[in-house]
């Protein structure tokens, strides 16, 4: 449960009603970090837009590049809610599940090819030391074959997941919560 009141589905009205309604209609449920931002619907808008662009929208990142992203940023903020839904979207992609969990641990210990290892190396330095990222960086991805689109779409993924995984633990969004069946707090 959230250390913050939030409103179920039942009692929303207005703004929230609408922006409840407004999500995948093949949805069951609320899942507890759209549920948080409950008190202010026009951010829930916002940011489950800008996620839905990041994460399926058209890109020269495959899906799995994208959850990969995802996985290695949250893993390295600590962020269980966000590991474990990312985790089993990836699991769709990654079929070996050692070699998941070896992600959510340290993806640096993995055999990656260089050109995916590149990738998440970037995404795990903008989210452990943003002030060390420097022109070398995008350089090193562009020699494996990134173009500027690529590396932006990486950067606004992982900045994406920092900031989400700041929503979840600065609010004590529970991954362990069932989605959609927690009370109000």
């Amino acid at each position: 449960m959230a250390w913050i009141d939030t409103i179920k589905e039942a009692e929303a009205s207005g703004d929230l009603k609408e922006a409840y309604e407004a999500l995948d209609p093949q949805q069951q449920k609320i899942a507890s970090i759209l549920r948080v931002h409950s008190l202010n619907a026009g951010a829930m808008e916002r940011q489950m837009s800008l996620y839905k662009h990041l994460m399926f929208g058209r890109s020269g990142l495959s899906r799995a590049d994208r959850e990969s992203i995802a996985v290695v940023v949250s893993a390295a903020n600590n962020c269980g809610y966000c590991v474990s839904h990312h985790a089993e979207a990836l699991s769709h992609y990654e079929q070996d599940n050692s070699r998941l969990r070896r992600m959510v641990s340290d993806f640096q210990f993995l055999d990656l090819p260089d050109k995916k290892a590149r990738m998440l190396s970037y995404a795990l330095k903008l989210t452990t030391s943003p002030s060390q990222v420097s022109d070398e960086d995008i350089q090193e991805l562009k020699e494996v074959g990134y173009s500027d689109r690529d590396i932006l779409d990486m950067n606004l993924i992982a900045a994406y997941f920092n900031f989400i995984n700041r929503v979840a633990l600065g609010l004590g969004v529970d991954c362990n919560e069932p989605e959609g069946d927690a009370e109000s707090s």
